[in-house]
């Protein structure tokens, strides 16, 4: 009766001990089921984040690219309109008085102010803007050249009454053509090698050749670009005028000609590196034969019309000056 009470407390000792022993086994399990759903949990959320923050980042940077382009295009829009603009007005100007159709000139006034009004448009908008301008430019420009043939075809009005025309046996030079030149020839000079941009050192890239003439040595005629094509188109006009192109005798004047000229003339030729040839905005026509003295059909011509294409006398260089150069034009733009 004693072992089998003994034996009985043994097996409820071993039973509830097994079940006690389950029983944390099973809240062990339990909360290491829950610390797996966090972090699992935790994970999920910093890979949800993770990719939240790239495709933020990426969006930015799309933005950024986009916001990039824009300023970039809109930039240069900008840069055609307004180098169009400045084109503009140069012919609108130039063209003052000497249309054959005013309503060309008012049409281009028009697409002018309108310009200055359309900065911070689209740049779709100021393209469109920029064919506007060119468009009534290039319509004044016509308007322009067309009046300059009209006034070429236009008879001349007779001379004076008791002036004669000079005859083919008459051995003196007209008196607008006198000079009293007694030094050396001189040339024009080719582009300067290396040159730096400065007076009398202009580089190749800072000269254009011009197109119907050379020199006695066979060099062109270099003047600076933008002289230069506004000479081409002076010649054309020229050239209808008279029916052949302008004659040249000197262009760009590079450094060591003006030293050369100094030494050779002295004050008469200006200090080596001021020289307005040295620019390459300067030209000299033949001062002899007497085909462009003062009073001849040519100079009066290119006095006339030369500044609707930039080329002007300056005033030293006019018959009553300071020193009298009826061959020398200038390139003032």
């Amino acid at each position: 009766m004693v072992h089998r009470v003994v034996a009985t407390a043994a097996v409820v000792v071993l039973v509830g001990g097994a079940v006690t022993g389950g029983a944390w086994l099973r809240a062990d399990r339990a909360d290491q089921a829950a610390d797996a759903r966090t972090a699992a949990q935790d994970r999920v959320a910093g890979a949800v984040t993770a990719s939240a923050d790239d495709r933020s980042t990426q969006v930015l940077d799309d933005m950024t690219g986009v916001r990039a382009d824009t300023l970039g295009a809109q930039g240069s829009a900008a840069a055609a309109l307004a180098a169009a603009v400045t084109a503009g007005g140069e012919v609108l100007a130039a063209s003052d008085g000497a249309v054959t159709d005013e309503a060309t000139r008012q049409a281009l006034a028009d697409e002018l102010a309108f310009a200055q009004e359309s900065a911070g448009t689209s740049p779709l908008a100021l393209r469109a803007v920029v064919l506007r301008v060119a468009t009534a430019t290039a319509a004044v420009q016509a308007s322009h050249d067309a009046w300059l043939q009209q006034q070429a075809a236009a008879p001349k009005p007779p001379p004076p009454a008791g002036t004669t025309k000079p005859t083919s046996t008459t051995t003196t030079t007209a008196p607008s053509c006198e000079t009293t030149y007694t030094g050396p020839p001189f040339y024009t000079s080719p582009p300067t090698d290396g040159g730096d941009g400065s007076n009398g050192r202009l580089p190749a890239s800072a000269l254009t050749a011009i197109s119907w003439d050379v020199d006695p040595h066979g060099t062109p005629y270099y003047l600076k670009n933008a002289a230069a094509a506004a000479l081409e188109r002076l010649d054309a006009a020229f050239v209808a005028a008279f029916g052949h192109h302008l004659d040249l005798d000197l262009t760009y004047r590079d450094y060591d000609t003006q030293v050369a000229m100094r030494d050779a003339l002295g004050t008469v030729a200006a200090v080596p590196g001021t020289s307005s040839h040295g620019t390459g905005l300067a030209l000299d026509v033949p001062e002899l034969p007497c085909e462009y003295g003062y009073g001849t059909p040519q100079r009066d011509w290119l006095v006339a019309h030369g500044p609707s294409y930039g080329w002007v006398v300056p005033s030293w260089a006019t018959q009553g000056g300071s020193n009298p150069e009826y061959w020398h034009f200038e390139y003032r733009g």
